[in-house]
């Protein structure tokens, strides 16, 4: 794709922004019937012709004309055929315009909905754009949009910090008002999370009815209205603009006049209504009661569902509250939200009304782009190259996790066994075998044997990570994405490594053998004794065992001497001869021996295919977490 569109259609109001796959100029708001911002609103005239925007709201020879339709759709299915005619209205438009090429099969179109809209409901939204004969459509989330543009705005210099900081993100409509938390780059579902039905059409009725009762002609101006209700959305959107005029320099027009004038030109002589805004008419659309609100005001309904939001949120709390929307221009909303969330830092774009269509469009090329990335992420994890990388290493895993793990195993599954043995409980020291395969394997099992690899597969992954970074980088470099994004050094914390390598992974069944024979051999060496004399407790029973193991020796040699004691249920008087604390104060030397038995066992003899399933599984983990991390980079696009 090469054009992206967003099309960010509102109840009252729509806009369109385009970006071209290449450009280093932010979307440009497409402008529609002569403006940037236009009426969300059609007419089929009585000729077949179809109006849509300003001039379809008083078009005096139309069969059907319809406005503010978009809120309905949920609850009116005929709303589908009203949402149809006013998109062909605009693709007609953009076709005659030349802002799009009929055939074009190098653009899409991204097309915003409210965050509460279900997979079924934005499906069945954008069959609507596809029966319309729109380029390929997918249907993103307003509240989306409006974080992407927060990530993308030159304005705001955040870049990718919004993704790692959690952020609320409040879409303030005409008709709804838009929530969505995110967090770490991911929406996370929240309560209020979706359509508040509270916008800024409220104030815009406000407004239109405070003008009324003071013109001239209120009765005259309320029976047109009574008859033409084009006429009175027209004059409802005439409030809405002046509205956003004087919220969006309120300094300047405290000295100067915010005013406008609509020629009603329904009956003869037209009559016209007189709009002002100034600080006591703010005043009285934030804080006066409406019908629509049942007796509340917008400040009160807005902070409720504010207050909602912040109990709904089981997470962080936002740090960045981002507004978006024409009204997000009034102070006072920036106000109630600080009021509800100070903690929090609260900002807007420099047009806060066109955030969505620019994010719509931004949130296309990052799609296409990510694709891309994607590709090169999965072409990077289909080669030999992990696999080479860890091999190369894998030897250094054997030795650090020996190191690690050696003391211990001796200390909670070996010398509870051995223990066992002396007590009688186990009957020679050939039955140990049995036991201590069982503990050891029990033991690695653990979240104490755990929590202990943590810290030697970090140190081993550095060196890894440094080697896979050659391949990484260059990705990195080519999509535009800084180099922490895919470095295994940058995401890993000994606190949350995501690169899990069980201890029983390493000491596999054959090294766990040859770690029981080791330990053993040692153990019947602590009782032989280094000449063959038993190290027993003193007195004359323990004088007299070491005699008759020297006498064995003498007869047997110390390897038959060894074999006849591993085979031998001995008395358990004499086992108590070896002090309980023996193995334990010998634990130094003991591991010493058995990290040295390992070392050339595991070098030397360990099993090819045990190794090449290490190295299979741990190539995968971190493949699949170089694909977790490429995930973060990503703008969330559900």
């Amino acid at each position: 794709m090469k054009r992206f569109y967003g099309f960010d259609l509102g109840d009252a109001e729509s806009a369109i922004a385009l970006l071209e796959k290449n450009s280093e100029i932010p979307p440009t708001i497409l402008e529609i019937e002569g403006v940037r911002s236009f009426i969300t609103a059609y007419a089929a005239l009585s000729d077949g012709t179809l109006l849509i925007g300003e001039n379809a709201c008083y078009a005096k020879d139309a069969k059907k004309r319809r406005i503010r339709f978009k809120s309905r759709f949920l609850k009116d299915r005929a709303v589908e055929q009203d949402i149809r005619s006013f998109a062909a209205g605009v693709l007609g438009q953009l076709y005659s315009s030349g802002n799009l090429l009929r055939n074009d099969d190098s653009s899409c179109f991204y097309i915003g909905c409210p965050a509460g809209w279900n997979l079924n409901d934005r499906e069945r939204y954008r069959s609507i754009f596809e029966r319309v004969g729109y380029p390929p459509v997918k249907i993103i989330s307003e509240s989306r949009a409006a974080l992407v543009s927060a990530c993308q705005s030159k304005h705001l210099q955040i870049g990718y910090n919004i993704l790692v900081q959690p952020t609320l993100v409040v879409d303030i409509g005409s008709s709804t008002t838009d929530f969505a938390y995110i967090n770490h780059g991911k929406e996370v579902e929240i309560q209020t999370g979706g359509e508040v039905y509270l916008g800024g059409g409220v104030m815009d009725e406000l407004l239109l009815n405070y003008a009324i009762d003071h013109s001239g002609n209120p009765q005259k101006i309320r029976k047109i209205f009574e008859e033409s209700e084009p006429w009175k959305n027209y004059c409802e959107f005439a409030c809405r603009r002046l509205k956003e005029k004087y919220y969006s320099d309120i300094e300047y027009f405290r000295d100067h006049e915010c005013r406008e004038s609509v020629l009603i030109r329904h009956t003869f002589p037209p009559v016209r209504l007189s709009i002002e805004m100034n600080a006591s008419i703010a005043d009285y659309i934030e804080n006066g009661s409406s019908s629509r609100l049942e007796g509340s005001s917008f400040r009160e309904v807005f902070l409720a569902s504010l207050r909602n939001v912040r109990k709904s949120i089981t997470g962080a709390a936002p740090q960045l509250l981002f507004l978006t929307g024409g009204v997000s221009k009034m102070p006072g909303i920036r106000q109630w939200c600080t009021e509800v969330f100070p903690d929090t830092i609260v900002i807007t774009g420099a047009e806060p009304e066109f955030s969505v269509a620019r994010g719509l469009s931004w949130t296309g090329r990052i799609d296409e782009e990510l694709r891309e990335f994607r590709k090169d992420i999965e072409d990077l994890n289909n080669t030999s190259v992990t696999e080479d990388i860890v091999k190369e290493h894998i030897n250094d895993l054997y030795k650090d996790v020996v190191d690690t793990m050696t003391k211990p195993i001796i200390r909670n599954a070996v010398i509870p066994v051995f223990k066992r043995w002396r007590s009688g409980e186990i009957n020679k020291l050939t039955d140990t075998n049995e036991a201590l395969e069982a503990e050891i394997a029990a033991y690695l099992r653990t979240d104490e044997a755990r929590e202990l690899m943590v810290e030697p597969i970090s140190t081993w992954l550095k060196p890894i990570a440094e080697k896979l970074e050659e391949y990484t980088e260059p990705i990195c470099i080519k999509h535009h994405v800084p180099y922490t994004a895919l470095s295994l050094k940058s995401y890993m914390k000994v606190s949350d490594i995501d690169v899990k390598i069980n201890a029983k992974d390493v000491f596999a069944v054959e090294e766990i053998t040859w770690l029981i024979d080791s330990i053993i051999s040692i153990i019947v060496g602590l009782l032989c004794g280094g000449s063959g004399v038993a190290l027993i407790a003193s007195g004359p029973t323990g004088i007299f065992a070491g005699m008759m193991i020297s006498i064995l020796v003498l007869a047997l040699g110390k390897e038959k001497m060894e074999e006849l004691l591993l085979k031998t249920d001995l008395p358990r008087p004499l086992r108590k001869m070896l002090p309980k604390n023996t193995i334990d104060s010998r634990l130094d030397v003991i591991a010493s021996e058995v990290r040295t038995n390992l070392y050339h066992t595991l070098e030397n003899e360990k099993n090819e295919e045990i190794t090449e399933r290490l190295i299979s599984e741990i190539s995968s983990q971190i493949e699949e977490c170089l694909t977790k991390m490429a995930e973060v980079v990503e703008i969330p696009l559900g």
